[in-house]
């Protein structure tokens, strides 16, 4: 925050969490801004158009009657509870949130930049399903100033977060475009005239080298995005804490399925990163067989929609959306395997897209970093931003 200068005088908040404010800023629970009132069931007023529905994730249905009409900023009551959203317009409110009334005095976009400070963590219900309470939010301190100077402050938050948001897209965008350049070169082997039509099991081989679970040894399980998104790591585990599965070591190179999802295009690449960490038996491992095909040729035609459609193929099951993969089924199936010069150029990109996805998440990681220290700075009073607007 080194670009903002601090307000000339401040005085201490009497919390300890929120520490100095600005010396003319009000004190107060955060229902001093905001009247929160109950969300209801939507069932019975559901319709095919209308007022939309709004729940955690936002609008995602149609109600025949609306519930309030302007600002408000909405709050997670039960389930989600850490995603305020601002809301301006008519809606209904499902029954898993609370919907408010912004008062007379306070500015509908610094309450709920406010709201997005809350430290949900400390104050929700110690449950399976995390919960809110209406007295709790209510009697959350907060500390905000005059009308204008909310509104001051909410303009550059707006202005300043949209141009985060829309850098983050951005990244996002050129990753995805990098992903249909490759979906692209991958299908070029279906129509070439070189391209030899192969069963998998003829041209990789499941790796399997299971692990010996050491009492006094850690474990760092895998798991995996769904869509080709890649891996992520789980907290480091010790033997006690690994459960009944059998696991097995990866290494770099590896391709790896997730057994219940794969139907859901969860299956990637492992990096250097992920040698030795381990993954359970419901991720089967793969790799392409040397001379015949490339392990990186194989992870983008699983991303392919023919790929996808195997993936889906060999995915059975009713039980929502855990669809087991029968390994076996999907090594019978016959795929299109390209000259090795071909391969290669896939690869390349493929690997070009795996080292710029590493980065790119680092950045986008920085920027809501920012994203969230700006807010936070700005609505607790570190920076002065009255001569912003």
């Amino acid at each position: 925050m080194s670009n903002y200068n601090p307000y000339p005088a401040y005085k201490d908040s009497g919390v300890e969490w929120l520490g100095r404010v600005p010396e003319h800023w009000t004190i107060g629970p955060y229902k001093a801004t905001i009247q929160i009132e109950n969300g209801s069931d939507y069932k019975e007023v559901e319709a095919d158009d209308g007022y939309p529905v709004i729940g955690s994730g936002g609008p995602f249905a149609f109600s025949s009657s609306r519930m309030y009409e302007g600002e408000s900023v909405l709050l997670g009551r039960k389930g989600t509870i850490d995603k305020p959203l601002y809301v301006n317009g008519a809606f209904w409110a499902v029954d898993t949130m609370y919907w408010s009334i912004i008062k007379p005095g306070a500015h509908g976009r610094f309450s709920y930049y406010i709201a997005t400070t809350i430290p949900f963590d400390m104050y929700s219900t110690n449950t399976a399903l995390p919960s809110m309470t209406k007295s709790v939010l209510g009697s959350h301190i907060v500390a905000f100033p005059r009308f204008e100077e909310q509104q001051a402050i909410a303009t550059h938050l707006d202005r300043e977060t949209a141009r985060i948001d829309a850098l983050v897209e951005k990244k996002v965008r050129f990753i995805e475009l990098l992903r249909e350049k490759i979906l692209s070169s991958v299908g070029k082997a279906f129509e070439c005239e070189e391209s030899r039509w192969i069963r998998l099991q003829h041209i990789c081989d499941v790796m399997s080298r299971p692990t010996e679970q050491e009492e006094e040894k850690s474990y760092v399980r895998l798991g995996l995005y769904n869509r080709g998104r890649g891996i992520f790591k789980k907290e480091e585990a010790d033997a006690e804490d690994m459960g009944d599965s059998d696991f097995f070591w990866v290494e770099c190179g590896d391709l790896i399925l997730s057994g219940q999802f794969a139907w859901e295009g969860s299956v990637a690449l492992a990096g250097a990163e992920h040698d030795a960490c381990v993954v359970s038996h419901r991720y089967p491992i793969i790799r392409g067989r040397s001379g015949e095909v490339l392990t990186e040729y194989l992870l983008a035609f699983f991303l392919s929609h023919y790929g996808d459609f195997l993936l889906n193929d060999c995915s059975r099951g009713s039980a929502g959306r855990n669809r087991p993969l029968n390994l076996g089924s999907l090594l019978k199936w016959k795929i299109p395997v390209p000259p090795m010069e071909q391969q290669e150029k896939v690869a390349s990109l493929v690997r070009y897209r795996r080292e710029l996805l590493r980065k790119v998440e680092i950045s986008i990681t920085l920027l809501k970093e920012r994203r969230s220290a700006l807010i936070t700075a700005a609505v607790t009073g570190q920076i002065d931003l009255r001569e912003t607007v």
